[in-house]
């Protein structure tokens, strides 16, 4: 969430940053929350002011009253009686302007950093590195969806009997191999310094509003109605929400946590091609980073925790780009943000299989998150940050098409000590 101080001093900053995110009604609704600040703040002073007038009204009843002067300490009370019928209705006037106000400001997305591009779609975003050799396959290479079926490694039918489409059921290797995977991306962020965290894979409607999940404009989250708890898109939110309302030391900075969790999205809207076997799941893996940091080094976490990603991709050999993504299709409570995409080589096909944020302070505002400065002791806002490393589905999907030969399907040598095998045959 935007904070007022930076809406009320930086207006034209905040409204052209919404401008490139391509949000709606950028000047109209920035004047909206500038009113309604306004009207908030003013009821509170006359408030004040009343509260204190009756303070000093109420002392003068006592003194008239000794006096003997009954009719001018009726009158004195009467006023006092007056004001404070005024006060309740500043006082509604108050909380419903800081209502209103609260309801908006949720409905506003983060502003992108300077160096974020111009663009509003996937079509605007800027290729910054390419690593690794796009691998040729022969003419009768196979998806991976036609892979699962021949060496038994993933039911998709069987997912649509138990549950329905996009819950996938992994067996044998590739059950064994979706593990190794997991265990190889915990190791490798143990050995970066994350935490390792075992979250809750459903949260309440708070934390959900503290990571900027809720409301859920798209929905896409599940929702148990019964308890009004949700279903985590990602383990970004549970692990963010350890620090709601938490105030840490500047020592205590950078925090970095690892968390694997299954994920859950309706994915509402979602068929064709495009979406086939791993492409686009409702269930679906994933080890997320997450770090709190100052706003003093936040762009260096960034920068490292986007070479950690580079590296996971890197040693299990695919293909990969990262991108810059564009205002327009940057999520809603990002400064800034690099795509990770691998090559899907029998699809031929560029595939998502991560995305690293940093939020600045737009996180931490509504969730409260601060820190102690270690110099003068003032209570700041946080910088927090977050990416997957990595996403499974389609990692699984690159690597089963892209070390596809005529024995059988290779194994990444990284992952060879975590399956006990090195080719799926």
């Amino acid at each position: 969430m935007l904070t007022l101080k930076l809406i009320t001093e930086e207006t034209d900053k905040v409204i052209k940053g919404l401008e490139k995110k391509h949000f709606k009604n950028a000047q109209e609704t920035i004047n909206q929350v500038i009113a309604l600040d306004k009207v908030r703040r003013n009821a509170q002073t006359t408030l004040d002011k009343n509260l204190s007038d009756a303070k000093k009204l109420a002392a003068q009843v006592g003194m008239l009253m000794k006096q003997g002067q009954r009719d001018e300490a009726e009158a004195v009370k009467a006023q006092v009686a007056a004001l404070k019928e005024t006060n309740k209705a500043l006082e509604n006037e108050k909380e419903q302007a800081a209502a209103d106000l609260q309801a908006l400001l949720y409905t506003i997305p983060n502003i992108p950093y300077d160096e974020v591009p111009e663009g509003a779609t996937a079509e605007d975003n800027v290729v910054v590195k390419m690593g690794n050799e796009i691998p040729e396959l022969g003419a009768d290479a196979l998806p991976h969806w036609e892979l699962a079926k021949k060496y038994n490694l993933i039911d998709f039918d069987l997912g649509v009997k138990i549950t329905g489409a996009g819950f996938p059921v992994y067996r044998g290797k590739g059950a064994q191999l979706q593990r190794a995977l997991i265990t190889f991306f915990l190791t490798e962020a143990n050995k970066a310094g994350y935490e390792e965290i075992i979250p809750p894979t459903v949260v309440n409607s708070a934390s959900g509003y503290g990571t900027g999940q809720l409301p859920d404009k798209e929905g896409q989250m599940y929702h148990c109605e019964v308890d009004d708890l949700y279903l985590i898109p990602t383990a970004e939110v549970p692990v963010t929400n350890i620090y709601r309302d938490v105030i840490l030391d500047e020592e205590q900075l950078p925090i970095k946590n690892a968390a694997y969790t299954q994920c859950f999205r309706r994915e509402a809207g979602s068929y064709g091609k495009d979406v086939r076997g791993l492409n686009r799941l409702h269930e679906f893996s994933k080890v997320e980073i997450v770090r709190i940091d100052t706003p003093e080094h936040s762009r260096k976490s960034h920068e490292e925790m986007l070479k950690h990603v580079e590296g996971l991709v890197c040693k299990l050999g695919l293909p990969y780009r990262i991108l810059r993504l564009c205002g327009g299709d940057m999520s809603f409570t990002s400064s800034i943000c690099y795509d990770f995409e691998v090559f899907s080589a029998a699809q031929q096909r560029w595939l998502e299989v991560s995305s690293v944020s940093n939020f600045d302070s737009y996180q931490a505002n509504r969730l409260h998150c601060r820190y102690r400065r270690a110099s003068d002791k003032k209570i700041e806002l946080c910088h927090t940050l977050n990416g997957s490393a990595l996403a499974l589905p389609r990692i699984m999907a690159a690597i089963l098409e892209n070390n596809q030969t005529n024995e059988g399907i290779r194994v990444p040598e990284v992952l060879v000590p975590f399956t006990g095998f090195n080719l799926i045959d």
